[in-house]
């Protein structure tokens, strides 16, 4: 659906061709494209109740009322930047194609977010954990190659289950990992290596069935690998791990780059893995160390 230049420009029609833009043209991650147009339709629904439905009207005074809106509906600082973020975004978006002549959303600024030290497994428990697939059955073999995948490379969960297998080096020992705007190239060691060979030669051929599948992990009926399915495996195998903390996806990324960082890589190296466009996001993960040393001393010092 593309308007004409000369029409009026509705906001829920611009909403609709910036979500088609990042779809068709961005290949924008699912996940995003979905956030995206849910904050935006939120941001549509304010305005409509303020009988503001034409691009042209909204105002910078109507955006920060917008703003004030959300921190009454005791929506959290993370969750009031993304939305900030997404306005932003839509409104470079509609600016470049010259729907509308100035920028409402230039002067908005995101409240500002306590970023917390993020949970980490110890290397002792990571290792009970990539300890527990049955390398013996199919299943088994997927489970352990991808949650050794995972904390080799760091990838986000979305990326690990859209790798296809041309992403995918086995003897060079990297993956091509596209799945989010900046792609990168990432490396992995030998136990990783490992587990992928034993799953692509003997696991996966059972999975897939006679079924056709161009990403590398797939379920036991030879579809694709489901984020939801990922995350009950996983906490099965933290259960079983006898780890006591809510383990996610994201506890063994955060768990990957502490560790790396903790033995001694650079932190622009880890940085580029990650796939962070700022280095300060990556720069938390220099702080674990310290946190930890201080965990210890309060636990264990008789005079603390």
């Amino acid at each position: 659906m593309m308007l004409e230049k000369e029409e009026s420009w509705k906001i829920k029609d611009a909403i609709w061709e910036f979500i088609s833009y990042l779809h068709t043209v961005k290949k924008t991650p699912h996940n995003t494209e979905v956030s995206y147009e849910h904050d935006l339709r939120k941001m549509e629904r304010y305005l409509a109740e303020q009988q503001v439905t034409e691009l042209n009207a909204v105002t910078e005074t109507f955006l920060n009322s917008y703003m004030l809106y959300l921190e009454r509906e005791q929506m959290a600082p993370a969750t009031v930047s993304r939305n900030v973020a997404a306005i932003r975004k839509f409104y470079q978006y509609v600016l470049r194609q010259h729907y509308v002549t100035e920028d409402p959303s230039e002067n908005l600024r995101p409240p500002k977010v306590e970023r917390k030290i993020p949970e980490v497994l110890s290397v002792e428990e990571v290792d009970l954990l990539l300890s527990q697939p049955d390398s013996s059955t199919p299943k088994g073999m997927r489970d352990k190659a991808m949650l050794e995948l995972l904390y080799a490379t760091g990838i986000r969960v979305s990326e690990l289950i859209h790798l296809k297998r041309n992403d995918l080096n086995i003897r060079l020992g990297y993956i091509n990992c596209a799945e989010q705007e900046r792609g990168r190239v990432i490396p992995f060691g030998s136990a990783a290596r490992a587990a992928l060979e034993l799953y692509l030669q003997q696991g996966r051929k059972k999975l897939l069935r006679e079924n056709d599948c161009e990403y590398v992990f797939v379920n036991c009926s030879g579809k694709p690998m489901s984020r939801q399915g990922f995350w009950k495996v996983l906490k099965v195998y933290g259960k079983e791990a006898g780890i006591t903390s809510d383990i996610t996806p994201h506890i063994l990324r955060h768990s990957f780059a502490a560790h790396l960082l903790q033995n001694g890589a650079d932190l622009k190296s880890v940085q580029e893995m990650l796939g962070h466009s700022d280095i300060s996001t990556t720069q938390m993960y220099l702080n674990m160390g310290i946190y930890q040393m201080r965990e210890v001393y309060d636990k264990s010092h008789p005079r603390k």
